[in-house]
Order: C-alpha cells, then sequence, then structure tokens
C-alpha cells in the first residue's frame, strides 16, 4: 500500500468533501488543496481557506478540511497515515506561497493524533458558539460546541 501526495483542483476537492467529510460536508471555497492516493486511487484530500476577516492579510492560512476515505488506517498502524500526510503537504505549499503559520481545528472528541504527527501543537479551545450578530446575521452553526485550535509555525 504505497501513499503519495498529488495534487487536485479546489473543485475536485470540494467535489472528494461533499462526498466523504463525515460532520462538515459543505465548504464555500478553497484557496488551494492537495490529494492523497493509495495504490493509484485517490483516498483523501485536504484544502486550505481564508482565516477569519481579523486574520487575513497576517501570514496565516486554516486548513479548513482534511478528508480521507473511511477505513484507511491510523497513525501509529503500519500504512502511512494519510491524513497527517495531507496536513504535512498543505504545510508545504503554504511555506512555499508565503505563509507563516498554519491553523486547524478539531472537534471535542477527536485527539489530534494526525495534526501532532504533522507538527502543530495544541493552543486550547476556543469559545464556541454561534457567528451571527445583530449588525450581521448568519445560519445557525453546523456545530456550535466548542472546537481544539492547533497551530504549526511555518518558518522553522
Amino acid at each position: 500500500m504505497a501513499y503519495r501526495i498529488v495534487p487536485v483542483t479546489g473543485r475536485a476537492a470540494l467535489k472528494w468533501i461533499a462526498e466523504t467529510h463525515r460532520h462538515l460536508p459543505k465548504l464555500q471555497g478553497a484557496l488551494f488543496a492537495v490529494g492523497v492516493e493509495r495504490d493509484g486511487e485517490l483516498v483523501g484530500v485536504a484544502t486550505a481557506g481564508n482565516p477569519a476577516r481579523v486574520w487575513q492579510g497576517t501570514g496565516r492560512v486554516i486548513i479548513s478540511r482534511c478528508a480521507v476515505k473511511p477505513g484507511l488506517p491510523k497513525v501509529g498502524e503500519h500504512a502511512a497515515p494519510a491524513c497527517s500526510m495531507l496536513y504535512a503537504a498543505i504545510c508545504r505549499a503554504a511555506t512555499e506561497l508565503g505563509y507563516r503559520e498554519a491553523w486547524t481545528y478539531t472537534l471535542p472528541g477527536e485527539d489530534g493524533r494526525s495534526i501532532r504527527a504533522a507538527g502543530f501543537t495544541e493552543q486550547g479551545t476556543t469559545g464556541g458558539g454561534e457567528h451571527s450578530r445583530p449588525s450581521r446575521p448568519r445560519a445557525p452553526a453546523v456545530n456550535a460546541a466548542p472546537k481544539g485550535r492547533w497551530k504549526k509555525d511555518l518558518r522553522k
């Protein structure tokens, strides 16, 4: 079972995510994306997206989704971990594009093993909640629970 990173278009990545991401299949867009193949079959994708408006233009990029085919080996099993490979590949591409930091988030039930294996450090937990404000109403969040926040310095 040979894994390798491959290029994918943002459109192809968004389609893959819509079909396979287990809790957030809807994603508005992607700055860039990467894929991972196993024995010639695409088995996962990851996308980089714009951070919140307050962070835009600060050299930060958000890894907005990482979705892999169900049943792939996890970190610590004998085969290559697809999610860790995807996170690392997105970070290499972001570094080459001049980004300084990469950020991503996990749900409370996720241990972040793949993210940690890709060199991220845990930064605590978000406050959770809704994004809607009286001045800018939004649709209810799919999951308003607090999330784990992870960061990787891309200048090292």
